[in-house]
């Protein structure tokens, strides 16, 4: 029953999408200018009168993108419900791999390669079709006459500024994380802030054109003092366009990677002022260009309250095993009812550390095999980590009990709409370090789902490559799988880089594995469980209700304080005021939305959740193992031959769609990914029927 209407709203959206693309690409035409005008003055006497001409802009440029938001969350809420199926072998499935691999632009699939270039060809026509006509009209400037090579110069950083425009029209939507637009296609947070960071350096490039080329002209004709101060009351305020390309730079420069990673607080804190450039870019460009970038704004300011409200109500510590490769494992209570797919992420803050740093982990638990319970792997490599494991290393738990109020704040968990890792007939799991983790939660499941007989992966091999052998014990969560016999799916191979230990086999390495710590840090409750996110049908008709307060105010405004006049189009509202109408009817739209969530969100909260225990986890040991535990191999002093690796496997494999999950360093990954690319040309170009394809996941390394 759910195949029919999650098709429909899959259709819908599609449509919607095309919709609003199809009017960028018309937005620089002659056809359009006509038509939007035409479109305004029937406006004028519809119900859009008492909005003015924004309600008509509300309605063309942000309500798609609002629509495509409320439609997808249906989309997915129906699409968990259905059960999982094979994925079929497609042409299409080539586009996923990576086809570009570079130590300077990363991994780039054919379907990002595909969407860069569409997206570059649509810049290029839009400033061709906007410069164009341009140069033809050629209408000299009232307020200072510009010989034909000035004027030139003029328009070209004018109409630099509408690329900027079309750059931040996407910039925050990468970055969403319970409102991701991107869930729809299938890519994470974590894997859509580089087109974040595209799009960004975009936007700063094209902004930067267009303020020093009008800085240039006003220059040569000795008008910066006059011009670059004017506040005018109709039109373009130059100032709040300096203040806001200013900013701009400054939030730019303090995000690049050297600054990023040695200085994050000052990273954080700047990254901040996209309040300030968010507000003077309006009073720049104007409401009727704000509406262009407005869906972004408006989807990410509902998204940051969404998340405020969510690590409101603090969780708690229930315990915390200590590896001896300075790794933390910590397990929090969660509510029975939260459901989350592997490979999740959560997002942590404890203010016994910092009030304002938030960091994501990997989940290595499953809701499936753990009903009350989450928990997270931490590797101390960072500051941040490297104080959380001071503060638990070496305590007991007697010494543990003045810690019972270690409250931490929480916000996901973020994961994948569906479980992909279920629809391959193997599994081929390559990971380095603490990027491991993601794969407990996988492994568990497919454990979960097999005790059920469900239909899953006939064969996994993970390839674990660590730096020296104590690094082994984080592979504890699933050691009980490695020595089932039953579980002969699972192979384990395993590298040791940095020693050189001969004939040792992996059974004598867990032999002398240091004993891993655990306290409890509470026995009774100090604060709430994780409930997670909200549900999408409730989070789509939040979207929906603000939207509509959004132009019941700004409807209010229009006929309450500018009253605009039917009979006369001009304007006789300072511009300024139009963009303060649009800012309070926007915050009143956020304010109603908070308290319509918060009191969602207490509802909630104040249900009964049945009480729970955690349940003790048993620590195996190798010499319960048996026979089956030798299929298993550890090798020393060497990293991971991929072309044999991924040759051997496709040979055991036979004909079998296989799906290679990586996770790691970077350098692992590209190394992982070209070779999987170039194992999938070998086998395409070969003539026999059964022949194995790849399918390549880049997954976040999380610390």
């Amino acid at each position: 029953m759910t195949k029919i209407p999650s098709f429909l709203l899959k259709l819908l959206l599609v449509l919607i999408f095309a919709g609003w693309v199809s009017l960028w690409l018309l937005k620089p035409t002659q056809l359009w200018t006509k038509t939007w005008k035409i479109a305004e003055a029937k406006a004028s006497t519809s119900f859009l009168t008492q909005t003015g001409p924004t309600g008509l802009n509300f309605a063309v440029y942000t309500f798609p993108v609002i629509a495509i938001a409320i439609v997808g969350f249906m989309y997915l809420e129906l699409k968990q419900k259905e059960p999982t199926s094979r994925k079929g072998r497609s042409s299409l499935s080539v586009l996923s791999n990576p086809l570009v691999v570079s130590r300077y632009i990363g991994m780039l699939s054919g379907f990002e390669i595909l969407a860069v270039s569409l997206f570059v060809i649509f810049l290029a026509w839009t400033f061709y079709s906007r410069i164009s006509s341009d140069f033809k009209k050629m209408i000299p400037i009232k307020s200072f006459t510009l010989p034909v090579w000035q004027y030139r110069i003029f328009r070209v950083a004018t109409r630099c500024g509408l690329l900027a425009e079309a750059c931040l029209a996407l910039l925050l939507l990468p970055i969403l994380r319970g409102m991701s637009i991107f869930r729809l296609i299938g890519i994470q947070f974590e894997a859509s802030v580089r087109y974040h960071i595209w799009l960004g350096t975009a936007m700063i490039l094209f902004a930067t054109l267009h303020g020093g080329g009008t800085f240039l002209i006003w220059g040569m004709k000795h008008r910066i003092g006059d011009e670059m101060w004017k506040w005018q009351k109709v039109g373009r305020i130059y100032l709040a366009g300096e203040i806001s390309l200013v900013t701009g730079l400054v939030i730019w420069i303090t995000s690049l990677p050297q600054i990023r990673r040695k200085r994050f607080e000052i990273f954080y804190y700047t990254h901040h002022l996209y309040i300030v450039f968010i507000l003077f870019f309006l009073l720049h460009a104007g409401d009727r260009h704000f509406y262009m970038v407005f869906p972004g704004i408006f989807l990410f300011c509902l998204d940051k309250i969404l998340r405020i409200i969510q690590s409101r109500p603090e969780t708690y510590i229930l315990s915390a095993r200590i590896f001896p490769s300075k790794a933390i494992e910590l397990t929090l209570p969660k509510d029975p009812r939260l459901k989350y797919t592997p490979t999740s992420v959560i997002y942590v803050k404890i203010p016994n550390i910092s009030n304002f740093q938030w960091h994501p982990f990997s989940i290595t638990s499953s809701s499936k095999v753990d009903k009350d319970t989450i928990s997270i792997l931490i590797k101390a490599e960072g500051r941040w980590t490297r104080t959380l494991y001071n503060m638990l290393h070496s305590k007991t738990d007697a010494e543990a009990d003045g810690m019972r109020f270690f409250h931490v704040a929480t916000e996901g968990p973020y994961g994948p709409s569906s479980m992909d890792f279920l629809r391959y007939d193997s599994l081929l799991l390559v990971a380095g370090g603490i990027g491991v983790t993601p794969f407990f939660s996988i492994l568990q499941e497919i454990a979960s789902a097999r005790s059920n007989k469900n239909v899953l992966p006939v064969k996994v091999q993970l390839v674990y490559t660590i730096k020296d052998s104590q690094s082994i014990c984080l592979l504890d969560p699933v050691l009980p799988q490695v020595f089932d016999e039953e579980q002969s799916y699972l192979q384990l191979k395993v590298f040791v880089t940095r020693e050189h230990q001969a004939n040792k086999s992996l059974r004598e390495v867990l032999d002398e594995v240091s004993k891993i710590q655990t306290i409890h840090l509470a026995n009774k409750r100090s604060g709430y469980a994780v409930y997670g996110l909200e549900n999408l049908r409730w989070m789509a008709v939040l979207l929906l209700l603000a939207s509509i307060i959004f132009l019941a105010f700004l409807s209010i405004f229009n006929h309450i304080i500018i009253r605009p006049n039917k009979k006369s189009s001009e304007q006789k509202t300072a511009s300024s005021i139009v963009d303060v109408l649009l800012i309070c009817s926007f915050a009143l739209a956020l304010i109603s939305s908070t308290l319509v969530a918060t009191l969602w969100r207490w509802k909630r909260l104040s249900e009964e959740i049945p009480p729970f225990s955690e349940t003790e986890r048993k620590p195996m040991k190798p010499t319960e193992a048996n026979k089956g535990f030798d299929q298993h191999e550890i090798h020393f002093g060497a990293r991971p031959n991929f072309k044999d690796i991924f040759s051997q496997f496709a040979n055991e494999s036979k004909g079998s769609n296989i799906g290679v999950f990586v996770c790691g360093p970077e350098t692992m990954k590209e190394s992982a990914a070209t070779t999987c690319h170039q194992y999938s040309q070998t086998f395409q170009s070969r003539g026999q029927e059964q022949k194995p394809s790849f399918s390549f996941h880049p997954l976040n390394f999380t610390l």
